[in-house]
Parts: structure tokens; sequence; C-alpha cells
């Protein structure tokens, strides 16, 4: 969703940038191409998100430089605005550097940024692959005052009829001016100036060497001049000659107060004036400045954004900081300023936890503490999506799939905004909250590069269609541009770039988007020869979009203080196009149009629009420009300086008067700055007089009530030549009758043909009162509201105007029970808010029930007790049941949900044996832990298959047909998280196996986790091998989990590579009988650790001693209890080796004990493999790295 533009802001946020500059008079130059090693002159970066904020009020991205952010701060959709926006947000950052020589005309333009580097000059334009191009010779004949005059003017130097041509006066005429260039800084690629104005003639720039190659700033230079810009003063001196500077800002309530950035890289200090620059006081700081927020109307009280996303607070100007959050979204922090004015100290914020996920915080500037935080908005909201503006708090959440928007007006409680049922919004941005009232722009979801206009009641909350697929483009920096333009001084006008049939037309409303209508076109060209264009197939089209670099302002420009006057470029045809451009102006309000200009033109107002400068868009030196006194129907040439210039940027002196102009540029590419100071007071003799004024009315095509009122504004006579100064508004207003032409479709109600609002198939008029308990009366829409701000009167306003009207009682319908989240998944031992939703029915009436499907059941005496939701912990995991039932005198309704109640899936452990036979079952167990987690999905992958085997139960059998190692791998699902376990097991034809025990002292030793018993499998293999001479590809040792140590030996079949000398079953037991004879001899041992030694004996070889030595028994009791002795040997022997299948018993207790060592409290992570299957070739290799026993099931 997009940023709102103006308001009251936060860090670096993007604002219209002359209503920034009418307060801050900052402008900016750069070098041309100064972007291309990054660094100031370059915008920040877009980081991309379609479905977040974005601004759209201002038209230029965000103001400061900083770091690529993750999450952070989006350049998003722009309106094209004439009108300035409200003080805030607009200071919150030093002014931004142009990336092109654009000579810059928004409307109370006072600063601007420009660039100036290798590989050609600065010029006013000449950027534009649309514009004509003429040779150099012809083009500085033309300034020289030879050749052919500039392409509009009349080819004999003659005046025609008025209203049949521009006329154009091509004696060149002088004007004053000095130049002053700022010596020693011909390097310097880089420049920012601040023009305080009203009244004041400080003005101050700091200039500064951007090395592209470092990616800093390596020079700086600080001059003041005090007389208007004829002369300059160097301050180095005094900021410190050692000093770099950065940034320059000024305080919009106080220009007096200047502040300086110093270089980071170097030092992170502030440089404090309180005299407009004169002095400075230093102070350092414990952290790097990235934006600064001032407030809108406390002179003293800054917010600072530094670099680790860390928020402080000052109560004077700087000179002491306080931090108040960690973790701030960039560009997502604003004070809070309403027009009730109460709570100034209040700072809105976006911050991060610690999960990641972004909250909505306020607090006070000197007391932001854990215990005095609040949160405004419940739970969590999407990332970079919180918006402060005027009376309204913005944010945005996400859920199954699609972006929810809400609203909170005057800080109230948070309604959802409420668009038409099948809008389906893939994207929003709004526009503006101006005069109580959301415009937003709307892509739905059936769109991909237009927009959908909608207009909001006074509470944000319900929106209606304004216009339809609204052109959009997307800026140099990746920021959505719709191309919609409020025409400044004129309440409710727009010009919009509708598309039709793959055509763009401009169209114009007069009453906030209620009726819209085409541009006609002029009559006659600048010739005066008639011009044929019959709406609708022929109009006027106007390009409302910014210029490339969204740091400057637009082809479009009008002013507050000369409320008729637009000047455009566009062209006269069937469609929008980019050839053919010509410049247009309007002084009528958009109703007819003149062409002035066959190429483009820059135009800055002066004298409240009382004189137009024209400046020709081009790439080469000038030192001409175009003057009009009588709102463009003729122009004159003035000279600005003798030496042709090429011109980086202009700067006009702030205030109401607005009559002296500053150019800045340069004679050649190494050349310093010049700054030219053209005094226009020279050419009036007089200031305007009463008799010098006419009145002028505010019309739509004859249509004499705007908005509901008439007014008549006073005009200078386009004869007189006299100095208007300050602005006197509107004449006289006086409020008309109501029709229905101030009246707009409400919310669920549609336009009709015949011009009737009627509801739209989704609607439900009755909706309506569905809020409200008996006895209690609601407003009953009659299908039409009136246009905010409009001041109709009497008429038909009390037949369109909403009814009040008695609650009606009704039966509950409609009911739902879902979780805040929209997801049907809650966590064990974590509260999930239910949220109980009723369509229809009385809510104060209704007696609710909720049955959480635990045992636990509440009852709630009304629907207004469960707003916030319902809050429940559950304690075990399963999938419960929810019901809720409402209930009332007429009637009652039910809903269920079924919760899937969850506890996160930390480890899963593959039990399998380590080696079976062909053709026998062997059962696969995914062990997990927690045991308990919820509803589970089990994949099985075996072997090479590629189609895996899916089941709801944790076992799964499988049988080998084949003799060599096989891998079993099972990823098990819960929720959102798949974790898995892969085991590798040893088929063969036959094996022996045999218990091995050891002497007592290895349990001393023994921590029970599986890395110390591979280490001891791997030791214990070490000395069989040494004692026996047995290859140790024959044998496979596994210790056994649990006390007493015990470990199993697997005497395996081995085949060469060949496929020959395979042992057979005799061969097998040939070892076997080796290994027990070894065994039996204590043959077999090893050293834990110095001091340490442990031996290795074959277990439950008998239950009595071999011999007893005691003299009480005769000789012949001797040898029968021998004889006895070595008989049970032998069968012990026979029924050990002898089978085909070993050891089911060994494996039962294998499986208890396997069973006690998931519930030791030691990581189980320790059990994940740590091979892959090409290494378990060969059960030799099998025994180094996976010697971890596995029970085979239950």
């Amino acid at each position: 969703m997009g940023k709102v533009g103006g308001g009251s802001g936060g860090g670096g946020y993007p604002t219209r940038l002359g209503a920034l500059l009418a307060r801050t008079g900052i402008l900016l130059l750069c070098a041309r191409g100064a972007c291309g090693g990054g660094g100031s002159c370059c915008p920040p970066p877009s980081p991309g998100s379609a479905q977040r904020w974005t601004p759209a009020r201002a038209g230029t991205p965000p103001l400061e430089p900083q770091e690529k952010p993750g999450p952070a701060a989006v350049p998003g959709a722009q309106r094209r605005s004439g009108a300035p926006a409200k003080p805030s947000r607009e200071s919150a950052a030093p002014m931004p550097f142009l990336r092109r020589p654009v000579f810059t005309v928004a409307p109370g333009d006072r600063a601007l940024s420009l660039e100036r580097g290798p590989g050609g000059n600065s010029g006013v334009g000449g950027l534009r692959s649309i514009r004509r191009r003429r040779s150099e010779v012809e083009q500085e004949k033309e300034d020289n005052g030879e050749g052919r005059r500039p392409r509009g003017p009349l080819g004999d130097g003659g005046q025609r009829e008025p209203g049949k041509a521009t006329r154009f006066r091509l004696e060149e005429l002088r004007l004053t001016s000095t130049t002053f260039a700022l010596t020693g800084d011909s390097a310097h690629n880089q420049a920012m100036v601040h023009w305080s104005g009203h009244n004041s003639s400080v003005i101050l720039i700091l200039t500064k060497l951007y090395d592209y190659n470092l990616g800093s700033i390596t020079e700086s230079s600080l001059w003041r001049s005090t007389d208007y810009g004829t002369t300059y003063e160097k301050l180095n001196d005094k900021v410190g000659l050692k000093t770099i500077l950065s940034y320059l800002y000024v305080c919009p309530t106080n220009k007096r107060k200047i502040m300086l950035l110093t270089d980071p890289e170097i030092e992170s200090s502030l440089l404090i004036s309180s005299d407009e620059g004169a002095t400075y006081q230093k102070y350092r700081l414990n952290f790097y400045i990235q934006s600064l927020l001032f407030h809108p109307k406390q002179e003293d009280w800054i917010l600072a954004y530094s670099q680790d996303q860390k928020l402080y607070s000052s109560a004077e100007f700087g000179r002491r900081w306080q931090l108040l959050q960690e973790g701030v979204v960039p560009n997502r922090f604003y004070w809070s300023v309403m027009r009730s004015n109460r709570e100034p100290d209040l700072v809105h914020l976006e911050a991060r936890t610690m999960d990641g996920h972004s909250q909505y915080l306020t607090c006070r500037m000197q007391n932001c503490t854990e215990g005095n935080r609040n949160k405004p908005f419940p739970g969590y909201i999407d990332p970079d999506s919180l918006i402060v503006q005027d009376d309204y708090v913005f944010v945005q959440l996400t859920s199954g799939g699609r972006p929810h928007y809400y609203v909170s007006y005057r800080r109230n409680a948070f309604a959802q905004m409420k668009l038409p049922k099948y809008a389906l919004p893939k994207d929003m941005h709004v526009i503006s909250t101006d005069e109580n009232q959301v415009f937003a722009a709307v892509q739905e979801w059936n769109q991909n590069d237009t927009y959908n206009l909608y207009i909001s009641d006074t509470r944000g909350v319900y929106f209606t269609l304004a216009l339809e697929n609204v052109q959009s483009n997307r800026g140099p920096e990746g920021n959505i541009m719709i191309d919609l333009y409020e025409v400044a001084g004129i309440k409710g006008m727009f010009l919009a770039n509708k598309k039709i049939d793959n055509q763009v037309k401009t169209f114009i409303t007069y009453n906030k988007g209620r009726d819209w209508r085409l541009l006609q076109a002029p009559d006659t060209d600048l010739r005066g020869d008639p011009i044929h264009c019959l709406l609708p197939y022929c109009s006027l089209h106007l390009h409302l979009k910014v210029s490339d670099n969204p740091y400057t302002s637009g082809n479009i420009a009008s002013r507050d203080t000369a409320p008729s006057i637009i000047v455009a470029s566009g062209n006269i045809g069937s469609e929008l196009s980019d050839n053919d451009i010509s410049m247009f102006v309007s002084s009528d309000a958009g109703n007819t149009w003149r062409q002035i200009f066959e190429e483009e033109h820059s135009v800055l107002y002066l004298d409240q629009g009382g004189v137009l400068v024209a400046m020709k868009h081009t790439s080469l030196p000038i030192r001409h420009l175009w003057l009009s006194f009588d709102e463009g129907r003729s122009w004159s040439k003035y000279s600005f300086t003798s030496i042709p210039l090429f011109v980086d940027g202009v700067l006009g002196e702030p205030g109401e008067e607005t009559l002296i102009m500053t150019v800045f540029g340069h004679f050649s590419h190494r050349s310093e700055w010049q700054l030219v100071k053209v005094d226009y007071k020279s050419i009036f003799d007089r200031r305007c007089a009463e008799e010098d004024y006419r009145p002028w009315q505010l019309h739509s095509q004859g249509e004499a009530c705007i908005m509901g009122a008439k007014r008549i504004y006073k005009k200078r006579k386009s004869e007189k030549k006299c100095m208007q100064g300050k602005y006197a508004g509107a004449m006289a207003s006086e409020p008309c009758v109501c029709t229905e032409a101030d009246f707009d479709c409400d919310y669920g109600y549609e336009r009709h043909s015949n011009g009737q609002c009627l509801p739209a198939f989704w609607f439900n008029p009755s909706s309506l009162s569905k809020d409200c308990s008996l006895g209690q009366s609601y407003l009953n829409s009659t299908g039409y509201r009136k246009v905010v701000s409009n001041n109709c009167t009497d008429g038909v306003r009390e037949q369109y105007t909403a009814k009040p009207q008695q609650c009606p009682g009704k039966a509950p319908r409609g009911l739902r029970i879902v979780t805040s989240d929209g997801k049907l998944t809650a966590e064990q031992g974590h509260n999930v808010t239910l949220m109980v939703q009723l369509e229809e029915g009385d809510l104060q009436r209704t007696l609710i029930q909720v049955d959480f499907g635990d045992g636990i059941a509440v009852s709630y005496v009304n629907l207004s007790s469960t707003e916030d939701g319902i809050k429940h912990v559950y304690q075990n995991v399963g999938i419960f049941r929810v019901t809720v039932q409402v209930d009332n005198s007429l009637g009652s309704d039910s809903a269920v949900l079924y919760l899937h109640v969850t506890c996160p899936l930390e480890h899963v452990h593959l039990s399998l044996p380590f080696v079976t036979t062909k053709n026998k079952e062997v059962n696969a167990t995914a062990v997990l832990w927690p045991s308990q987690v919820g509803t589970l999905t089990y994949v099985w992958w075996h072997g090479n298959n590629t189609e895996p085997l899916i089941t709801l139960e944790g076992s799964k059998s499988f049988k080998f047909t084949s003799e060599g190692m096989n891998t079993i791998t099972v990823q098990v699902s819960a929720g959102s998280a798949i974790l898995q376990d892969t085991k590798t097991i040893a088929v063969y034809e036959e094996f022996q196996s045999l218990r091995l025990s050891f002497s007592p002292n290895l349990d001393d030793y023994n921590p029970d986790i599986p890395e110390w018993r591979r280490d001891i499998s791997r030791v214990i293999k070490r000395a069989l091998v040494e004692a026996t001479g047995v290859s140790s590809q024959h044998i496979l040792v596994a210790v056994l989990p649990g006390l007493p140590t015990a470990a199993e030996l697997f005497v395996l079949p081995y085949q060469d590579a060949t496929g020959e000398n395979k042992r057979s079953s005799e061969d097998l037991e040939q070892i076997s009988e080796l290994m027990i004879h070894k065994l039996n001899q204590n043959s077999i041992h090893f050293e834990l650790k110095p001091g340490i030694r442990v031996l290795v004996h074959a277990a439950h070889l008998t239950a009595a001693p071999l011999v007893d030595l005691t003299p009480s028994h005769s000789g012949s009791a001797m040898l029968m209890l021998l004889s006895v002795v070595f008989v049970g040997l032998a069968v012990f022997v026979i029924y050990k080796f002898k089978r085909k299948i070993p050891g089911l018993n060994v494996y039962a207790q294998m499986q208890n004990e396997k069973e006690q060592e998931l519930i030791s409290p030691v990581s189980h992570s320790e059990n994940r493999p740590n091979v892959t299957q090409a290494e378990l070739r060969s059960p030799g290799q099998f025994i180094d790295e996976k010697l971890d026993p596995q029970p085979i099931g239950e």
C-alpha cells in the first residue's frame, strides 16, 4: 500500500519537492553523472514490495541517502500535485541531489539539485529523447539575437489580434543581474543551497567534492551571502578548516536555525547555528545520523534515525539526544500532529521484534520506556506499512494471501477499509488525506499498468469509485507514478490520464471526481491558424508525470496564488503522445487552452503569477529567457547574463512576492559554480492599485457553482504592468443551492446511465443497520452522499441526505468464527485470538456462547464485548472443534471452526536396524521430539525411487530383495516446517552376530551420547582386527545406548570389487569362533585414556563359573560339572551361530534401550547423519560412520 504524502511525516519522507522547498529554501546541485558511483547524489534504492504503502502525494522518492534496506523504505506511487503539501515530513532529511540538470518549476520551488561531471556539460533539460534538436551553430545564433526566433513566434515579428495567436516581442531587453563565482571550488561536483527568504537577505551554499572511486566526500566549502546573493563569503574557517561537511538542514519553523552534518567517515558531529549561519557551535554525536525529522510546530524538537536503525529524540535542537527505540523500520516514524493539536510530543513508529515481525508503537519523546509504550493496533502488521497522516493512521495486514488495509480516524479504534466487494486490491496508494477525506489509488486484481481512483467518507472507511483505469508508470528508481495531478488553488480540481482501449487521454474534474470530461483543444495554433479538433475524437492531452529524474518537478505547474493559471506540456490528437510536444497555458482554470511554445520550456511563477518566466530545455549554454505579463498571451525576450551559461538550476526567492531569482550554472565543465542573481523589481515602476484589477469568476464550461459555491477572484488586467505583492485570495464566495451534481454515490451503490445511484449486485443495503440495537437509530443511506467539502445548501440536500431510522430487530444471521490472523493453526501454550463475526443481528441483545473444544466454554452477554477478540490458550495438541452460538429473542445461529493446535517440531530421528536379511520386512519408525506435535504428514523415500510414499503414520515396513547398502529417508511435515532424517541399512543373505560386554570401568566414562558410541565402536573394531587378524570388511560393531555399556558385533560376508572371493557361511562360522576364542582369552582390550584399560567380553556365554576350585567338592562331581558346562557351551555356540536370522531377542532389548535414549536430556540434534550414501559402500565403511544402533519398530 502506498505511503501517504505529507502530513506528520517521518525520516526521509518522500513528499512533493516544490512544497518542501517552499518551506526550506534549499537548492541542491550535482555534477552530471554524479550518481555513477553512488553516494549522496544517488537517490535511495527501491526495496521493492508491491503490497507496501508507497508515497503517492509528492512525486519524489525518499529524500535521504540510505543503505539498501531489506523490508524497508519503499519509493512508491506518486501523485503529480500542484498544491503544496502541509509542513511536516518534508523537512525530515537533507535535500536530495538530482542526477540530471533540469530546470525545476514545481509550485513554490525553493530548492533543487543538479549534477555536473565528466561526459558533458549540464544544461536546462536537453535530456529527453522526445525533445527536438537543432545545431549548436543555429542555437548560438538564436541566443545572440541572430537568425530565426524560437519556435513559436510569428515569422514577421508582427502581432496578431488577441486570442488568435501567442505574441512574441523579439527586441532583446536586459534584466538587472550580478554574477558571483565560487572561486576555488571548480572541482566540487555537488552543492546545496538554502535561501531563507521572507525578507531575509541570507543565502547559504554548501559545495562538496564527491569521489566516486572512494565512495565518499573528500572536500567541502561553506559560502554565505548577506545581500541576496550579490556577494558571498567563504566560512570554512568558522566551521573548521579540516571539517568535511556532508549535509545542510534548516528548521522548517524557524529559518534562522541551521544544522550542518559532518561526514561520518571522519567524525560524527553536528554544527548548529541560530543566526542564519553566521556562527556555529559543534556537538559530537555517539551515533551516525541517516535522516532527521523536524517537528512541524516545535522548532527545537527533532527525531534522528541512525544507520543502525535506532531512533533518537532531541528537545534542544540537536544539542542533546535521547534513545527512543531500537529496531525502527526506515522512514516509518512520525510526529503526532492532528488538527486538534493534542499530544504534540507523541511519536508514532514501526519497530521490528526479535523474531522479525513489525509492530505499531507510540510513546512520548522524552519517556519511551517499555512500560510507557502503547500498541494501538493489536498484533503484528505487515513490514514497512505504517503511515501516520493528519487525522489518519493506516496499517496493512496480509492474511489468506490477500492484503487488508486498516485505518484509524482521529486515533480511534482501527476499522478495515471498505472497498467494493470484488475490487480485490493487489496494491494501494494513499494519495491524499486533505479536507477530512482519503483519496486512494487501487490496483485491482485484473489490472496491470492502471489504477482505479477511490474517494472515502470522512472516517476513511467506506470508499467509492471516482475514476477507472488511470495510467501509471514506474519511475527510474522503481517507484510507481500515478498520472493524477491536483490543481493548486482550486479545491476539488484534478487532472488525470485515463487509459481507454489502449489509448491514454487526459480528463479534468472540478468536483473531486464526481464528473470528468476531456480537455478542449485550442482553437488556433501559435500562428493563429485554426485547429480542427472535435470532441470526443480529438482533444488536448497533457503530461502529468514528473520528469525523468524523480527529484525534479514535473512538466505541469500551477500555484495557490495564481488559481486560474495552469502551464503544461502535451499534444493535440486522439491520445497522449511523446511526440510533437508543445507547451500550453490556461488562464481560466482549464476551460480553454492556448499554445505558447512548440518546444518544451520550464516555467517559473513570479509575483503571484503576475509574471511567467520561461526557460528553454536545452543542453547548450543560454543567456536569454522569456517573460509574460499577461498570463502567457504575449512574451518578451530578456537576457540575464552577457556570457552564455550552462544552467544547472534556478532558485526563486522564498516568500510571497518572489521577485529575485538566482540562476546556478557554469561557463564550462571545469569552471567554478557561477551564481547569477536576477532582480525583476526593476521591471516594474509601481505597485498595483485597486483599479488595476478586474473580477474573474471560477467556472466549469459556464457552470459557476463549483463544489457548491460561486467564487470570484480578482485578476490584474492584462494590459497593466505593475507589481502585485501579497496574494489576497478569493474576492467573494457564496454558497449554491444543492443539486444532484453535488452528490456522489454512497458506498455499495453504482451510478447507472440514467444518473441514478442503485445498489451493486453484491451489496445489501440493510447490512448498514447490523451494528445497532433495538431501540437505537442509524443513518439509512439514500444511495447518495454529499461530496466532502462541498458547500451547497438547501435544494435537494434533504432528499439525498441519509435519514435516521430506528434499528430493526433482527435474528442472528451470517455468523462466522475465525482466528485474528486468518489461520487455522495455533501453537500449544500460546494465546490464540478468535474473532466472532455476525452479518446481521441485534448486537447489544445477543447472547454468545463459545466452546473451545478442550472442555472449556465461555459466555458473553453481547457481541460488542468480543470486539477485541476472544483469547484462549490450549494446553494440549490436537484438532479441536470450536463452536459458537448466538441467540436473541428472534432466533439463533451457530458456526464451527476446526482448529489445529500444534507445537514446534524440533527433531526427527529415523529408527532402523543396521543389518537385515534379504526378503525380510523391516520396520522403519520416525521418532519425533517432542513426541506430540499435532497433525503430521510423513513422506518416505526408498533407495533411488523417484515417487515417494505418503502416510499419516510414523512407521513404514520395507522389504529388500537384493544385497547391498540401502537408503531410507523420511520427511515429516508439521505445519510450515519440514524436517527429515536419512539412514542406511546393510542387506545380506546371512550374517553372524554376538552381544559384547565390557569391564565395569567403561561405564564411568560413558556419557551416553551418539558421538561417544560411534568413537568407542571404532576403537573396539580396531582392537578386534588387531587381535584376530580378520579383515575390517567383515566386522561391524555398534555400541548400544544405555548402561551398563554393551555392544553388538556383526560378522558380515564380504565380496570384493570383482564379485569374487565371497565368504561362505562356513567362513563366517570360522571367523565367529575365532572371535569368541579371543574374547574368552581376554585378548580384546583397548586403552580408554592413560591408565584406564577396558576389557571386551562375549556376553551371556554361561550363567555359572566355568571352574569351581573350592576343596569341598569331589573329583567326580567336578568332572560332571565341567561336562555340563561344556555341553551348555556347545549348545549356546550352535544356537548362536548356526541360525540364519539371529538375535531377535537382542533387537527387542535394543528397542527398549533406544526408547530410554530418546528421553535423555542430551541434545537430539546429535543423532543427525553426517555421511552421504556414497560413503556407505560396504559394511566396513558403514561402521566407521554409522554406529548408532536403531530400533526396528514396535
